[in-house]
């Protein structure tokens, strides 16, 4: 199958690769199927991709890259919606936003994936996660001077 995106353009998937979301992303309720596309400059970073609006594709990471100790503490109705038996089933990624001139993490609303089902749920962590990470300053444009 071929879906067509913005960033990508044209992109071969599978329909195994197809991942459903029943309540969307927030602020994207409304995008309910998406693909984990690769970044093919940054191996540390994936974009998930929606497939209703070719325009939106967000950056993600597993988050334990910068937080070695993160851990994910969430509602067991998220658990009964993603049909998770244990949280070994879960695979966990971070989206990543610019505040300003910083790339943070979203430590607070991770995405969780349950693989086996291709099921998805961003949650809100039951526990006070901080709610962002700073990955990285990004660098200041340069001003040009007559």
């Amino acid at each position: 199958m071929r879906i067509q995106t913005t960033r990508f353009n044209a992109v071969d998937i599978e329909s195994d690769d197809i991942l459903f979301f029943r309540n969307g992303l927030l602020g994207f309720e409304e995008c309910q199927h998406w693909v984990i596309l690769a970044d093919a400059d940054n191996p540390a970073v994936a974009w998930l991709q929606s497939m209703q609006k070719p325009e939106v594709a967000l950056p993600v990471v597993s988050p334990r890259r910068f937080v070695a100790d993160y851990q994910v503490r969430i509602d067991p109705s998220d658990v009964d919606t993603l049909q998770l038996k244990s949280m070994e089933q879960a695979f966990v990624l971070g989206i990543v936003s610019r505040d300003r001139d910083v790339l943070t993490l979203n430590l607070r609303a991770p995405v969780i994936i349950n693989l086996d089902r291709r099921l998805g749920c961003q949650v809100i962590t039951v526990d006070q996660q901080p709610f962002q990470y700073e990955l990285a300053a990004l660098p200041l444009p340069l001003r040009r001077t007559a």
